[in-house]
């Protein structure tokens, strides 16, 4: 392809990013309701199992959308630091295999614990409440995992963007400055996550 349909496909896709990342969290929320508490988010989740369904369906369109600017971002910075932009590809398939692979089979799993706590031949309650808690817990992990994986090859992609000159400087700077706090910031959440146990 050339690059300008790679850069109209980025472009395209970064904008279908953001809408369906939005719109997924916001789908996640309703369907938990703000719920406190492992058996309070189960019994919502059971309670919006379609909404539940639409996230994972737009889970995965986030992933693909993650791949699709790997390659195509790869393909316009690659002339730039051919090493720097493998490694920020690779950042954005991890990240993509992580939120498809991971999340969407993790969120899966959360519906049909939840659904199955409310049947009327529901498993033991301390066994579905100690499940749906590692699930979530497991959740948060790979939305962490997913974030670094997407702030590291966002800043690599930012720089070499910035470096060639190939967007306008201001929105490189905004990229590359944005994406650098994202790395300083997650680390810290992550020693909090590795701190914390499965809390119900």
């Amino acid at each position: 392809m050339t690059r300008t349909t790679n850069a109209r496909i980025a472009g395209f896709t970064f904008l279908l990013y953001i809408v369906t990342g939005i719109t997924s969290m916001v789908l996640f929320n309703q369907a938990t309701s703000g719920a406190e508490g492992t058996a309070a988010t189960l019994a919502s989740m059971a309670q919006h199992a379609s909404l539940v369904r639409v996230y994972i369906v737009l889970t995965l369109l986030c992933a693909a959308c993650a791949l699709v600017l790997g390659v195509t971002l790869y393909a316009l910075t690659r002339d730039q630091d051919r090493d720097l932009a493998v490694m920020a590809l690779c950042c954005r398939v991890g990240e993509g295999v992580v939120i498809a692979a991971v999340s969407s089979l993790v969120t899966l799993a959360l519906l049909s614990v939840a659904t199955a706590s409310t049947a009327a031949a529901a498993p033991d309650a301390a066994a579905v409440q100690a499940l749906g808690a590692l699930l979530l817990k497991i959740g948060d992990w790979t939305g962490l995992i997913a974030a670094t994986c997407f702030a590291v090859g966002s800043t690599l992609f930012s720089w070499l963007l910035l470096r060639g000159r190939m967007i306008p400087v201001v929105l490189a700077w905004l990229g590359v400055v944005a994406s650098v706090l994202l790395v300083v910031l997650l680390p810290a959440q992550l020693a909090g996550f590795l701190k914390g146990g499965v809390t119900s």
